[in-house]
């Protein structure tokens, strides 16, 4: 099919008014590794990144409060004083910004604990260079895979297939490529400053989480732009947020092709995405499960990413232990694509299925591209980045299309025209996906309250009366705060797929699914690291939820979780506020927007792949 010709779709940094727009719309040496035990679980219980304080004035997470960093006084490293969060939005008292030891690479570690080197080739201080993007005079636009044409599909295989040419010890080959998600997301560094504590720099489940992979497709961009001779070359997107593209792209599936992996799903090569997937394959019809994916699309980038907390993840601050909660679009659909694409015949779903193993796969950097897309969709429908300095500040090193290494800051990377690229537009039907409530102004059931039945283990489901902090907020304030509910001290294997289901005033679960607002969401993680408990939280936006429930002046809410996978341990359930919502957070105009947009199922069913 070939390429539409449509208007483009760029992340800037200022607020786009026009929301109908969208509408519209063999090994290298590595004398420097290091081996030996390396900490990744949490040294204190719940959420790190969160304090007992509901204050709902601060900016941004902002506060003056200070706490002494139990950690650094349980390493040994320290006493240093940090500055405590709302509600994990905060600056530090001192700055305490990421960054990987990249010049003393060490083994990564498979979820059997087995050394794998994803080191890439050596390099000292002295070879590396800051790189600060300009803006280049043609942007590049990344299509949509399903609708790619026969000249862009053989450039983009002849860059894949140099790559895969390339020697190993090349940083632009392929397999080095794939590394440097092994490296970054299963061990491989420490962060810079702890390394004698071993304290390691893991990417996912923070708010690095978007800033790294866009930056990771950006070189990978790069370099396939080198190998064809062609700067306007971009990435395609695995558009699985649009029924067309709710399926493996068909330009991965010609085995002859470089683009294509062995390991996956064998039963997933042409049957529709389940954006939903927890390893068993749904029983519904194509038509139910497409409307389930856009149902769950509403609810990721509309009712749970109203601050830059909820999509983006926690903070994740040097000194910190990694995993300290995954952002909206991190834990679904993100996770459940990597599940759903890899082989499950594999030990850990190899390859998507498993992170030290997910960039052997071509289709991760088309994952991805739609990923960091959800990005530049969220700013541009009014979503604001982080301002705080440790983020901008955090830093990442990659090796640039002249196999150069380079160190470059998450501040460089938030708007997409300087990085030299955009999107090409397409439907996006998901925003007239609203989900509606089975119930409202249900009658509670009685049910124990948190303090009565955790910490527990997640065997079965459970079901507990959560009180709020206050009932009935005026319009103000939800503008200033959104309600959130927190589940602390999730304690699980960070090397098996682990899942759990959460829903508000629903006691029956089962009569609830995606299309319904009773479930707000899951608990997700893909396997990486090795294996070992880690300690985390996850929290869900329910500001709108209760709204839609009829429960905005209850008291209390029910809260029930149900159990999908592996077992887990869950230290507190509790209600409080997320003060980094953005006060003119334009939801309200995208809903003035939806009522011009129409998607017909009749249609879409039409323009479905054979």
């Amino acid at each position: 099919m070939a390429s539409l010709t449509m208007p483009t779709l760029s992340s800037n940094l200022a607020y786009s008014s026009s929301i109908a727009h969208f509408i519209s719309l063999a090994k290298p040496a590595h004398p420097n590794r290091k081996t030996g035990p390396k900490f990744t679980c949490n040294s204190t219980k719940g959420d790190q990144n969160s304090s007992d304080h509901d204050t709902a004035g601060s900016k941004n997470g902002e506060t003056s409060l200070l706490k002494l960093d139990r950690r650094n006084v349980l390493l040994g490293i320290g006493g240093g004083l940090y500055g405590a969060s709302t509600f994990g939005g905060n600056p530090s008292a001192f700055a305490a910004p990421l960054s990987p030891t990249f010049t003393a690479c060490h083994d990564a570690t498979d979820p059997d604990s087995k050394e794998i080197d994803c080191c890439p080739p050596s390099a000292t201080a002295a070879d590396i260079t800051d790189f600060v993007p300009t803006a280049p005079s043609v942007i590049a636009t990344r299509p949509a895979a399903q609708l790619v044409d026969s000249t862009y599909l053989k450039k983009y295989k002849t860059a894949i297939e140099k790559m895969r040419n390339l020697s190993s010890d090349d940083p632009r080959s392929f397999t080095a490529q794939a590394n440097v998600h092994c490296a970054y997301c299963n061990g491989g560094y420490y962060q810079d400053g702890y390394a004698d504590s071993q304290l390691l720099l893991d990417v996912h489940n923070s708010w690095l989480f978007f800033p790294f992979h866009r930056w990771y497709l950006y070189f990978f961009e790069k370099i396939c732009q080198n190998m064809v001779d062609d700067d306007t070359f971009a990435l395609p997107f695995w558009n699985w947020d649009n029924p067309p593209g709710m399926f493996l792209p068909t330009i991965f599936n010609d085995s002859s092709s470089p683009l294509y992996d062995s390991l996956r799903n064998p039963s997933h090569l042409s049957t529709v995405l389940d954006l939903s997937y927890e390893g068993t394959d749904s029983t519904d019809s194509t038509i139910t499960v497409i409307k389930n994916n856009l149902y769950l699309m509403y609810k990721q980038m509309v009712t749970q990413s109203t601050t830059p907390l909820s999509f983006f993840g926690k903070t994740f601050r040097a000194g910190e232990t990694s995993d300290p909660g995954a952002g909206s679009i991190e834990t679904s659909p993100h996770s459940n694509v990597h599940r759903w694409t890899g082989d499950p015949n594999e030990s850990h779903g190899e390859d998507m299925g498993s992170f030290y193993s997910a960039g052997r796969d071509p289709v991760f950097y088309c994952h991805h591209a739609n990923v960091d897309r959800m990005w530049s969709l969220w700013n541009s429908l009014g979503g604001q980045n982080f301002t705080d300095s440790d983020w901008l500040n955090s830093s990442f090193y990659f090796y640039n299309e002249q196999a150069k290494p380079v160190k470059v800051y998450v501040k460089d990377c938030l708007d997409t025209s300087v990085l030299g690229y955009t999107y090409q537009t397409v439907d996006i039907p998901w925003l007239n996906s609203k989900p509606s409530p089975r119930r409202t102004a249900i009658e509670l059931p009685t049910a124990p309250t948190p303090s009565q039945v955790f910490p527990t283990t997640l065997e079965k489901t459970i079901t507990v009366l959560v009180k709020r902090p206050k009932k009935k907020r005026t319009k103000k304030e939800k503008q200033r705060a959104e309600e959130v509910l927190e589940i602390s001290g999730i304690q699980y294997n960070i090397g098996e797929f682990v899942k759990f289901d959460v829903y508000i005033n629903e006691d029956t679960p089962d009569e609830s699914g995606p299309e319904k607002t009773e479930l707000v969401g899951s608990f997700i993680n893909v396997p990486h690291g090795h294996s070992m408990i880690s300690t985390t939280t996850k929290t869900f936006a329910i500001s709108e939820v209760l709204q839609e429930l009829g429960a905005d002046e209850f008291e209390s809410v029910l809260v029930t979780l149900v159990p999908k996978s592996s077992t887990v341990t869950i230290s507190g359930v509790k209600i409080k506020y997320d003060s980094t919502k953005v006060s003119l957070f334009p939801f309200d105009m995208v809903r003035k927007a939806i009522s011009s947009y129409r998607i017909s199922m009749r249609s879409t069913v039409m323009c479905l792949p054979k």
